[in-house]
Protein backbone atom coordinates (compact mmCIF):
# COMPACT_ATOMS: atom_id res chain seq x y z
CA UNK A 1 0.00 0.00 0.00
CA UNK A 2 2.88 2.17 0.56
CA UNK A 3 4.79 1.66 -2.55
CA UNK A 4 1.57 2.48 -4.55
CA UNK A 5 0.32 5.45 -2.71
CA UNK A 6 4.40 6.64 -3.19
CA UNK A 7 3.88 5.85 -6.85
CA UNK A 8 0.86 7.96 -7.27
CA UNK A 9 1.66 10.74 -4.97
CA UNK A 10 5.30 10.91 -7.48
CA UNK A 11 2.56 10.79 -10.48
CA UNK A 12 1.07 13.81 -8.92
CA UNK A 13 3.83 15.74 -8.20
CA UNK A 14 4.99 15.13 -12.12
CA UNK A 15 2.56 16.94 -13.78
CA UNK A 16 4.32 19.93 -14.66
CA UNK A 17 1.06 22.23 -15.12
CA UNK A 18 3.26 25.64 -15.22
CA UNK A 19 4.80 23.97 -18.38
CA UNK A 20 1.84 22.88 -19.81
CA UNK A 21 0.23 26.14 -19.21
CA UNK A 22 3.32 28.02 -20.97
CA UNK A 23 2.59 25.84 -24.21
CA UNK A 24 -0.71 26.86 -24.08
CA UNK A 25 0.18 30.46 -24.55
CA UNK A 26 3.14 29.54 -27.25
CA UNK A 27 5.43 30.18 -24.75
CA UNK A 28 8.60 27.43 -24.12
CA UNK A 29 9.37 28.62 -19.84
CA UNK A 30 11.79 26.68 -20.15
CA UNK A 31 13.97 29.08 -22.22
CA UNK A 32 12.76 31.74 -20.07
CA UNK A 33 15.33 33.02 -17.17
CA UNK A 34 16.94 30.21 -15.69
CA UNK A 35 15.21 27.39 -17.75
CA UNK A 36 12.97 26.51 -14.42
CA UNK A 37 9.64 25.20 -16.05
CA UNK A 38 7.84 26.24 -12.50
CA UNK A 39 5.64 29.35 -11.97
CA UNK A 40 7.85 32.03 -11.34
CA UNK A 41 8.87 31.20 -15.45
CA UNK A 42 5.35 30.92 -16.24
CA UNK A 43 4.55 33.92 -14.53
CA UNK A 44 7.29 36.33 -16.69
CA UNK A 45 6.53 34.40 -19.85
CA UNK A 46 2.70 34.58 -20.01
CA UNK A 47 2.00 37.00 -17.01
CA UNK A 48 0.60 37.14 -13.44
CA UNK A 49 -2.95 35.10 -14.16
CA UNK A 50 -1.49 32.32 -15.71
CA UNK A 51 1.63 32.16 -13.02
CA UNK A 52 -0.82 32.46 -10.08
CA UNK A 53 -2.53 29.67 -12.14
CA UNK A 54 0.67 27.34 -12.01
CA UNK A 55 1.38 28.08 -8.45
CA UNK A 56 -2.32 27.04 -7.54
CA UNK A 57 -2.06 24.04 -9.33
CA UNK A 58 1.97 23.46 -8.06
CA UNK A 59 0.52 23.29 -4.94
CA UNK A 60 -2.45 21.34 -5.15
CA UNK A 61 -0.64 18.66 -6.94
CA UNK A 62 1.46 18.71 -3.06
CA UNK A 63 -1.34 19.11 -1.01
CA UNK A 64 -4.38 17.11 -2.34
CA UNK A 65 -2.82 13.85 -2.28
CA UNK A 66 -0.99 14.19 0.68
CA UNK A 67 -4.16 15.55 2.62
CA UNK A 68 -6.27 12.29 0.98
CA UNK A 69 -4.19 9.77 2.56
CA UNK A 70 -4.28 11.30 5.83
CA UNK A 71 -7.75 12.33 5.90
CA UNK A 72 -8.38 8.65 5.35
CA UNK A 73 -5.76 7.45 7.31
CA UNK A 74 -4.15 5.36 4.36
CA UNK A 75 -0.58 5.49 6.02
CA UNK A 76 0.95 6.29 9.38
CA UNK A 77 4.38 7.54 10.80
CA UNK A 78 7.31 6.15 9.20
CA UNK A 79 4.84 5.26 5.95
CA UNK A 80 4.38 8.58 5.46
CA UNK A 81 8.21 9.80 4.66
CA UNK A 82 8.02 8.16 1.64
CA UNK A 83 4.59 9.67 0.40
CA UNK A 84 4.91 12.55 1.60
CA UNK A 85 8.60 13.09 -0.42
CA UNK A 86 6.89 11.49 -3.38
CA UNK A 87 5.12 14.96 -4.95
CA UNK A 88 8.47 17.06 -4.53
CA UNK A 89 10.62 14.44 -5.63
CA UNK A 90 7.95 13.94 -8.84
CA UNK A 91 8.26 17.69 -9.65
CA UNK A 92 11.61 17.82 -9.33
CA UNK A 93 12.47 14.76 -11.68
CA UNK A 94 9.35 14.74 -13.50
CA UNK A 95 9.39 11.84 -16.48
CA UNK A 96 6.99 14.06 -18.66
CA UNK A 97 10.13 16.45 -18.73
CA UNK A 98 12.72 13.61 -18.99
CA UNK A 99 13.30 13.88 -15.42
CA UNK A 100 14.52 17.63 -15.77
CA UNK A 101 11.88 19.05 -13.75
CA UNK A 102 11.52 22.19 -11.60
CA UNK A 103 12.83 23.65 -8.12
CA UNK A 104 10.20 21.80 -5.84
CA UNK A 105 9.17 25.01 -4.07
CA UNK A 106 4.84 25.85 -4.61
CA UNK A 107 4.64 21.33 -4.58
CA UNK A 108 6.35 21.59 -1.16
CA UNK A 109 4.16 24.27 0.09
CA UNK A 110 1.36 22.19 -0.98
CA UNK A 111 2.79 19.08 0.93
CA UNK A 112 3.80 20.60 4.08
CA UNK A 113 0.23 22.51 4.06
CA UNK A 114 -1.34 19.40 4.49
CA UNK A 115 1.02 17.52 7.30
CA UNK A 116 0.95 20.52 9.18
CA UNK A 117 -2.39 22.12 9.01
CA UNK A 118 -0.54 25.20 6.91
CA UNK A 119 1.45 25.91 9.92
CA UNK A 120 4.80 24.56 9.09
CA UNK A 121 4.15 26.51 5.04
CA UNK A 122 3.14 29.78 6.76
CA UNK A 123 6.51 29.40 9.12
CA UNK A 124 8.64 28.40 5.96
CA UNK A 125 6.83 31.56 4.40
CA UNK A 126 7.11 34.10 6.78
CA UNK A 127 11.87 33.32 6.96
CA UNK A 128 11.00 33.64 2.75
CA UNK A 129 9.23 36.91 2.84
CA UNK A 130 11.96 38.27 5.56
CA UNK A 131 14.50 37.37 2.94
CA UNK A 132 12.47 38.94 0.70
CA UNK A 133 12.52 42.51 2.49
CA UNK A 134 15.86 42.24 3.78
CA UNK A 135 17.65 41.28 0.12
CA UNK A 136 15.61 43.77 -1.21
CA UNK A 137 16.68 46.73 1.05
CA UNK A 138 20.37 45.51 0.57
CA UNK A 139 20.08 45.64 -3.25
CA UNK A 140 18.00 48.73 -3.07
CA UNK A 141 15.34 47.43 -5.78
CA UNK A 142 17.76 45.87 -8.05
CA UNK A 143 16.27 42.43 -9.04
CA UNK A 144 17.29 39.56 -7.03
CA UNK A 145 19.24 36.61 -9.22
CA UNK A 146 17.97 32.82 -10.08
CA UNK A 147 21.17 31.91 -8.06
CA UNK A 148 20.03 34.21 -4.87
CA UNK A 149 16.47 32.97 -4.48
CA UNK A 150 17.50 29.52 -4.65
CA UNK A 151 19.43 30.23 -2.30
CA UNK A 152 17.11 31.87 0.26
CA UNK A 153 14.25 29.44 -0.71
CA UNK A 154 17.07 26.78 0.23
CA UNK A 155 18.41 28.24 3.74
CA UNK A 156 15.22 29.22 4.72
CA UNK A 157 14.19 24.97 4.36
CA UNK A 158 17.33 24.90 6.80
CA UNK A 159 15.69 27.23 9.34
CA UNK A 160 12.53 25.60 9.19
CA UNK A 161 13.71 23.11 10.81
CA UNK A 162 14.15 24.93 14.40
CA UNK A 163 10.69 25.77 14.24
CA UNK A 164 9.73 21.80 13.88
CA UNK A 165 12.59 20.87 16.48
CA UNK A 166 10.86 23.75 18.85
CA UNK A 167 7.06 22.63 17.93
CA UNK A 168 8.24 19.26 19.03
CA UNK A 169 6.90 17.20 15.83
CA UNK A 170 7.45 13.99 15.76
CA UNK A 171 10.61 12.32 14.09
CA UNK A 172 9.11 11.14 10.56
CA UNK A 173 8.03 14.93 9.90
CA UNK A 174 11.90 15.41 10.46
CA UNK A 175 12.38 12.98 8.26
CA UNK A 176 10.35 14.47 5.42
CA UNK A 177 11.81 17.60 6.29
CA UNK A 178 15.29 16.48 5.99
CA UNK A 179 14.56 14.95 2.30
CA UNK A 180 12.63 18.40 1.08
CA UNK A 181 15.89 20.21 2.47
CA UNK A 182 18.15 17.62 0.29
CA UNK A 183 15.88 18.25 -3.13
CA UNK A 184 16.11 21.79 -2.45
CA UNK A 185 19.92 21.64 -1.73
CA UNK A 186 20.57 19.63 -4.88
CA UNK A 187 18.12 21.05 -7.38
CA UNK A 188 19.82 24.75 -6.14
CA UNK A 189 23.46 23.64 -5.98
CA UNK A 190 24.86 25.56 -8.56
CA UNK A 191 23.44 28.34 -7.89
CA UNK A 192 24.11 28.23 -3.92
CA UNK A 193 28.27 27.75 -5.07
CA UNK A 194 27.97 30.72 -6.92
CA UNK A 195 26.53 33.11 -4.20
CA UNK A 196 28.80 31.59 -1.69
CA UNK A 197 31.78 32.37 -3.96
CA UNK A 198 30.52 35.58 -4.63
CA UNK A 199 30.13 36.74 -0.99
CA UNK A 200 33.49 35.02 -0.33
CA UNK A 201 35.00 37.30 -3.08
CA UNK A 202 33.11 40.57 -1.76
CA UNK A 203 34.33 39.91 1.72
CA UNK A 204 38.15 39.72 0.53
CA UNK A 205 37.47 42.82 -1.36
CA UNK A 206 36.19 44.81 1.89
CA UNK A 207 38.49 42.71 4.04
CA UNK A 208 41.75 42.08 1.95
CA UNK A 209 44.73 39.90 3.56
Amino acid sequence: MTLLLTILCFLSGSLMFSYWLGLLKNKNIRTVGDGNPGAANLWKAAGYKYGLVGIALDFLKGYLPVLIILKYDWAKNGQMIPIALAPIAGHAFSPFLRFRGGKSLAVSFGVWSALTAFRAAVAYAFVLAVFFVVTHLLKRGKPVSSDEDGFQTTLGMLLLSFYLYYRQYPAPILWIWFGNFALLFYKNRAGIVRVLKHLSNKEEKQFPV
